[in-house]
């Protein structure tokens, strides 16, 4: 009786463990603001979310891209009348705290100083820019002179104009896992052109592993892994100053330009790679750790409880250095 009991017993649980559902693997990927997105997440039933994702870029496009004319953020750099929406009043609001966190070396309202120096959709003739030119540039790059009010933007100097790039893909992330989670999805690791946000890690208890790029000698050089991190519930996001360049006069600038000087940064570090709680926020302090240089960066990051930081750059002697915060975990 009891052998039968048994065996009943270990029937039911077989048939139960049976019935359970196993999350199914989903993927999607494409191109969007610029760059690539790869979304995978695990859904017990196999739901597709492609149109509710591609609905995220579409209204973050026209909220707070620069190179869609009829966006927000166009309308108010050519001082146009609109109503600012809760897109482009969350990046202003992030964009302007991260200003404020670190005392101007990000700034929300660089936009003359990056389409002077050829980053922006308008074009620019290099060998037109002078020390001059970037002096007079300068004048309009101050973001406590400009803010919100009665749903406005108010500006100390019409010509002023916003640029929200070093925010906007990492916000991007943080929508799509927002609305993730809003579905019940619980893992899932979602990249918009390299600024990443996990929930979790994979169904099996396993961590997601993302790679950091070494950097390239070019800006066209295959792509090769440095190396790579375990990732759970954080944003990670790599800024870096070896694909995106001009050259000029047969030397390179970086797109990563220092709001205080007018120029690009000329420093030995050549990626920062930043964990925090989000995306957005990874984002933006891998920007402000590229400005600001190694020594200067690793003060603000040790004072911010829950951001590490992984840093590759060229020491005295010209050789590939890295050097990781303590609680940055690397695999190899």
């Amino acid at each position: 009786m009891r052998r039968f009991l048994w065996l009943a017993s270990s029937f039911l649980l077989a048939m139960t463990m049976s019935c359970v559902k196993q999350p199914q693997r989903m993927y999607l990927e494409g191109f969007a603001q610029g760059s690539y997105y790869a979304i995978t997440y695990y859904d017990e039933q196999g739901r597709n979310f492609q149109q509710g994702i591609d609905s995220i870029f579409h209204a973050v496009d026209l909220s707070v891209n620069l190179w869609v004319d009829s966006s927000v953020i166009c309308k108010v750099n050519r001082n146009e009348e609109v109503e600012l929406d809760q897109i482009f009043i969350d990046n202003f609001n992030i964009a302007q705290q991260a200003a404020e966190l670190s005392g101007g070396y990000f700034d929300p309202t660089i936009s003359p100083l990056v389409a002077a120096w050829g980053f922006s959709a308008k074009t620019s003739n290099l060998s037109s820019l002078t020390s001059h030119l970037i002096d007079s540039l300068k004048t309009l790059v101050d973001y406590r002179k400009v803010r919100i009010e009665d749903g406005k933007l108010i500006k100390d100097d019409p010509a002023m104009q916003l640029d929200f790039n070093a925010v906007a893909q990492g916000y991007t992330s943080d929508r799509i896992a927002a609305y993730l989670d809003s579905k019940g999805v619980k893992h899932y690791l979602v990249d918009t052109g390299g600024e990443i946000m996990a929930k979790g890690g994979k169904p099996d208890g396993k961590p997601w592993v993302v790679g950091i790029e070494k950097p390239a000698e070019n800006m066209d050089d295959e792509r090769v892994v440095q190396t790579r991190v375990p990732l759970f519930d954080k944003g990670l996001v790599t800024s870096g100053s070896t694909r995106k360049y001009v050259e000029r006069d047969g030397k390179r600038y970086s797109h990563c330009i220092d709001p205080t000087t007018g120029y690009p940064v000329e420093h030995q570090v050549l990626s920062v790679t930043v964990l925090a709680e989000n995306a957005v926020w990874a984002d933006a302090l891998a920007s402000i750790c590229m400005v600001m240089g190694m020594e200067k960066s690793l003060e603000l990051i040790k004072t911010m409880e829950g951001v590490e930081a992984y840093y590759i750059f060229v020491n005295d002697k010209g050789e590939l250095e890295t050097f990781a915060t303590n609680g940055f975990e690397i695999l190899d």
